[in-house]
């Protein structure tokens, strides 16, 4: 395959990795979904599997979308049954791009629904929420329990002047408070927005700052890798600039009595809840398809995050569809996802609910207070599908940890990973060190979709590197720097045709010049999305990293992951960061600059570097082979845990980073100034 190293991700005559059983293709849900739509005249039996789905859904979209919303049982007023069909499932679907602000594609305009009613109608005593932290902590909601709490705090939003459109915000760990609010927040119409405890005061108010919210939740600190950390000082400089405020709660999470001195209209969340204890039964408000839900941020790494908005509806109908045919989950099943509230996988695993899974919270390190703590907790909650990052699977490998043979995960049937490319040793290492008959999906899309480009196939085998296939109802292809679609080998990422989870809006974009300029610009009427990626031979995808991170040294492009997938793979090196460096004065000549951080007591000698080398020239070519390799005793990253090559590009060439309070570890920058090996 032209592009891809050798070994590195599967070819066509390479076996699968795993492979589903017969009895467990039949009874999953994407197969159930196919077959009624055979059964009921939809489609003809030429689409005979999920790929052939895949590619009636993008050339029928209308049919399509019609058909989730029919599985999904959309509760609704207005159209949406055979007897009230839809006149307009999508409008305006021949054009990508808006033109402005709200006059871009729509779709279903005739209904009106609320988000929270789907994601609470499950109101009996089955687990909906469980929550672990690492001090062992354990809370367990169900959901009848969970329907009375949301009802509590809705009615208190609305006592202090919560209202549809409203803005409420979350700086919260991973705890059930988050979930309550948001969908206390939603069934008033208002919209949620969220930051992890870890953003620093500057992180929080350029998001927040730009969004004007009435209500702030905040936690009173937190714990993480054993350290307990205090929030209030940060909350008593964030609450005195945002003068939008009308109430701030604080949910006493690492004190039963915090010391709230200092800060505006501020009540305990537990006193809130037990003010409003006596409304038990949640209130909806339902309002068109496209209102507002969520406010997403970009990382923020090249200037003030973009806030992206979500809508309601098409929120709904993508998580549905991407939990419940593209993972398969149900009723019986346990999710698990490790992320922050600041992460849009925060956003899909609480989704969850909207297919009757019970959902794992979990706060604090992943590897805190030992590399078994999120696998104690699969065993214990018997969870069914397990999701992380690439990463987090990455260290597993390196330290030798093997959680198949400590723990029993005989309930686990499915693991998901994201946030980054997964390379193909880590599908080996899964298969080895977790559990050998499960079906791992590597997935991807973005915070601007909050749901994603490519996924998983419950009813298809998995191929060593590969993502499984791409959505259902996304016309995702690859371009070539033509503008036209190729196979095979690497290209753009992009998306040819509407979506119902675009974002319906940028917030203070009054006229779409920011939306349109962030998607739409490169290929005109085309959303590129910046992943450098590729369809193989199996229609599956492989993604080579960020397209505006790519290498070109002597004129050929070169995916970034390309080169960690092979380097990672020494044991010396813990993780490593690559960047294309300018030289001379015009920049017309660069060279490959490998970064790498070490294990300690491992220095980067002659024979490590040569060994580097050699594994990249051998396993993916000659022109990946860095010029030259740094030791770096640290590497940024964003605070969802992503590396960030550009701020690091912008240090090694002293430009100066726009936003580094948008780093987990912004100190780190300073290890790549002015570093004597980069010198020419």
């Amino acid at each position: 395959m032209t592009g891809s190293p050798p070994g590195d991700v599967a070819h066509s005559e390479v076996a699968p990795i795993w492979v589903p059983s017969e009895r467990a293709i039949a009874r999953a849900r994407l197969t159930q979904f196919r077959l009624d739509l055979q059964a009921r005249g939809v489609v003809d039996a030429s689409v005979g599997d999920a790929h052939a789905l895949q590619r009636w859904s993008v050339q029928h979209p209308a049919t399509f979308w019609a058909e989730i919303w029919r599985a999904a049982d959309i509760m609704a007023n207005g159209p949406g049954s055979p007897e009230a069909p839809w006149r307009d499932v999508l409008v305006g679907g021949t054009r990508m791009a808006p033109p402005d602000a709200t006059h871009g594609p729509r779709w279903f305009t005739e209904t009106r629904l609320n988000f929270a009613e789907h994601l609470l109608r499950r109101r009996d005593d089955g687990t909906a929420i469980v929550s672990w932290n690492e001090q062992g902590a354990r809370q367990r909601l169900t959901f009848a329990e969970l329907a009375t709490q949301v009802a509590a705090t809705a009615a208190a939003l609305a006592a202090v002047g919560v209202g549809v459109g409203d803005r409420v915000v979350g700086y919260l760990p991973n705890l059930p408070e988050a979930v309550i609010a948001m969908l206390a927040t939603a069934s008033l119409g208002a919209v949620w927005s969220s930051c992890s405890p870890d953003f620093g005061t500057k992180g929080v108010l350029d998001r927040f700052g730009q969004i004007a919210p009435k209500v702030l939740i905040a936690a009173d600190g937190y714990w993480y890798a054993g350290k307990q950390i205090d929030c209030l000082a940060r909350l008593r400089e964030i609450t005195t600039a945002l003068p939008s405020l009308a109430a701030v709660w604080v949910v006493p999470y690492v004190s039963d009595t915090p010391d709230l001195s200092g800060l505006p209209a501020v009540h305990r969340f537990t006193d809130v809840l037990a003010t409003y204890a006596a409304h038990r039964e949640p209130v909806f408000t339902r309002l068109p398809f496209d209102h507002p839900l969520y406010i997403m941020y970009s990382s923020g790494t090249t200037g003030l995050p973009k806030c992206m908005v979500h809508g309601a509806g098409g929120t709904l109908l993508q998580h549905w569809k991407e939990l419940a045919l593209h993972t398969d989950l149900g009723h019986d099943d346990v999710l698990f996802y490790f992320t922050t509230c600041g992460w849009m996988m925060w956003n899909w695993l609480v989704s969850g609910l909207a297919v009757g899974s019970t959902i794992v919270l979990y706060d604090g390190a992943p590897l805190a207070p030992d590399a078994g703590i999120l696998w104690r907790m699969a065993e214990a909650e018997r969870v069914s599908v397990f999701g992380t990052s690439a990463k987090y699977l990455a260290v597993l490998e390196k330290e030798g940890v093997q959680p198949g043979v400590t723990f029993d995960l005989s309930a686990l049937r499915a693991m998901l990973s994201t946030g980054s490319p997964l390379a193909a040793h880590s599908y080996d290492f899964v298969y080895a060190g977790i559990k050998s008959d499960l079906r791992l999906a590597s997935i991807s899309g973005g915070t601007d979709i909050i749901s994603c480009f490519a996924l998983g196939d419950p009813t298809a085998p998995v191929y060593r590197g590969e993502l499984q296939m791409r959505g259902l109802g996304m016309a995702v292809q690859v371009f070539g720097d033509e503008g036209t679609p190729v196979r095979g080998i690497p290209g753009e990422l992009v998306c040819t045709a509407p979506f119902p989870s675009m974002p319906v809006a940028f917030w203070n974009d009054p006229d779409g010049a920011l939306y349109r300029a962030a998607y739409f610009d490169y290929f005109p009427g085309v959303w590129r999305h910046g992943d450098w990626a590729e369809i193989t031979a199996h229609d599956g995808l492989v993604i080579h990293g960020r397209s505006d991170a790519t290498l070109n040294p002597g004129g050929v492009r070169i995916g970034t992951a390309e080169i960690y997938r092979q380097v990672e793979q020494i044991p010396a090196v813990l993780e490593s960061l690559v960047i294309e460096q300018q030289l001379g004065r015009d920049g017309s000549d660069t060279r490959v600059v490998l970064f790498v951080r070490l294990r300690e007591g491992e220095p980067l000698t002659d024979a490590l570097q040569r060994a580097i080398r050699q594994r990249i020239r051998e396993h993916a070519s000659p022109h990946h082979v860095p010029k030259v390799i740094v030791e770096v005793a640290d590497i940024p990253r964003t605070i969802s845990g992503k590396i960030t090559e550009l701020a690091v590009r912008d240090v090694v060439h002293g430009r100066a980073v726009k936003n580094a309070d948008a780093l987990a570890n912004p100190a780190a920058l300073a290890l790549f100034r002015d570093l004597p090996e980069l010198r020419f």
